[in-house]
This record gives C-alpha cells, sequence and structure tokens, in this order.
C-alpha cells in the first residue's frame, strides 16, 4: 500500500488528515507513524476530554464507528477508552494489538520525532481552563512552537489568541462561510481551513488579499488537488495524497 502523488507546479503545504489514514487506521499511533514516514509536512489529529479529566485523541463522539464497544468519550474514562479493541478496516483481522486511542503526549512525541507540524482540532466546546490544560501540556513537551491549532470554535480560537498573540490559529468552516466571515478572521489574525467543496478561487483571492492563509480538508480526488494546488491553496488535507 501507498499514498497517490499528485505533481503540481505550486506546492502546498500537505497535512495527513488523522495520521495517513489512507493507510493506516486514523487517529492511531500506527497512521501517525505512517505520516512521520512520509513528506507530509503536518499530522492533524482530534482531541476530546474524557470524563476524567485527561485527553484523548479520536474523531466522532462515540467509539461505535471504530470499535468494538460503543461509548461517548466525555463520558468515559481515559483507561476505558483506551482498553477498546479498535477495528482493523485495512486486513481481514478484526482487531491489532497495537492499534489504540492515543493520548496527546504520544502523538506530540510523535510529530517531534519526524519533525512534522501537530495540527490539533479542538473537537469540543473546551472551556478556558480545558484550554489552558491542553497548553501546558503541550508546552511541557516543547512543541508549541510546532503546533497549529484549528477549530470550528470560534471563541476558543480568540483565547487562544489572546494566550499566544503569534500562534498559527486556523478557523474551521464547512462548504459555506459565516456571516462577516472575513472580520472575524482578520480581527483576530485567523487563517481559513474550509471544506474543499466551498472553497472558489474567488474566497482565495480575497483571503490572500488580507493575509490569511487557507487550508482545505478533506481532499482525496488527485484532479481537485491539482486544481488546489494551481489555484495557490496553501495547504491541502487529506486521507491519502501525497
Amino acid at each position: 500500500m501507498d499514498t497517490i502523488k499528485i505533481c503540481t507546479e505550486k506546492k502546498p503545504l500537505m497535512i495527513a488528515h488523522r495520521g495517513c489514514s489512507g493507510l493506516e487506521l486514523e487517529n492511531t499511533n500506527a497512521a501517525f507513524v505512517a505520516a512521520g514516514n512520509r513528506s507530509y509536512w503536518g499530522i492533524e489529529t482530534d482531541v476530546h476530554r474524557t470524563v476524567d479529566g485527561k485527553f484523548i485523541l479520536f474523531h466522532d463522539e462515540t467509539t461505535a464507528r471504530l470499535a468494538i464497544d460503543n461509548l461517548e468519550m466525555e463520558k468515559s474514562t481515559f483507561d476505558t477508552l483506551r482498553r477498546l479493541t479498535l477495528l482493523n478496516k485495512y486486513s481481514e483481522k478484526k482487531d491489532r494489538a497495537d492499534l489504540m486511542l492515543p493520548s496527546l503526549s504520544e502523538y506530540l512525541s510523535i510529530c517531534a520525532y519526524y519533525e512534522k507540524k501537530a495540527v490539533l482540532e479542538l473537537k469540543n466546546n473546551f472551556s478556558n481552563s480545558d484550554l489552558d490544560e491542553i497548553c501546558a501540556i503541550i508546552e511541557e513537551a516543547g512543541c508549541l512552537d510546532n503546533m497549529l491549532f484549528i477549530s470550528f470554535g470560534y471563541e476558543q480560537l480568540v483565547y487562544l489568541r489572546r494566550k499566544y498573540p503569534n500562534q498559527p490559529l486556523q478557523f474551521l468552516t464547512d462548504s459555506k462561510l459565516p456571516d462577516g466571515w472575513l472580520n472575524m478572521l482578520t480581527d483576530h489574525k485567523l487563517d481559513l481551513d474550509m471544506r474543499h467543496r466551498g472553497l472558489t478561487k474567488e474566497i482565495l483571492d480575497l483571503c490572500h488579499e488580507n493575509g490569511i492563509k487557507v487550508n482545505v480538508w478533506t481532499v482525496d480526488n488527485k484532479e481537485r488537488a491539482e486544481e488546489l494546488a494551481a489555484w495557490g491553496v496553501d495547504m491541502i488535507t487529506t486521507n491519502i495524497l501525497e
């Protein structure tokens, strides 16, 4: 198995979505290492707070899609979630002993070891104290200079901007931009992370005119990625393209 290669004159930064999730089970250390061993600029993942106040990596609100047991992320303990048997969709075997939900610290360590940008999506409506705890873990690991925070939660990004005046932050949005989006971004020096189907060349050019970088998610079609690269997008988030 390997990634699908794209060829473009312009070279957007490539981000491995939930790790190299086209090759390994998403949001596992195996997927992060697979991305680390390839040419990706960044490795993206999703962080949740467990009921006992720890931070674990998973995309969904419940574990049903990828595990034998169906548990709510925010209502389960860290140790319970770590013991889950995850399904391995890339093999006839139903489980693999090395597949488990990673801790935030493990992810940061892998990104640092492979010299990749850590692209961390803040999944839920974290309180300011939760954000402070996440940032403390990142700072203690010495990884703050290598972090890109992304979130659908605008207020979370505003809080982080006050905390870190120069930290890269991206506002996540679906295919439709909210009213007043340009002022939202420029007021707090935020970049844009948009579902690729909603992006137009006009939106991209307007962002660049205002000093806003643009990341697009989640692009797995080779021709679409090459089109977006030709437009001049700054970053492409993908499961399988390289």
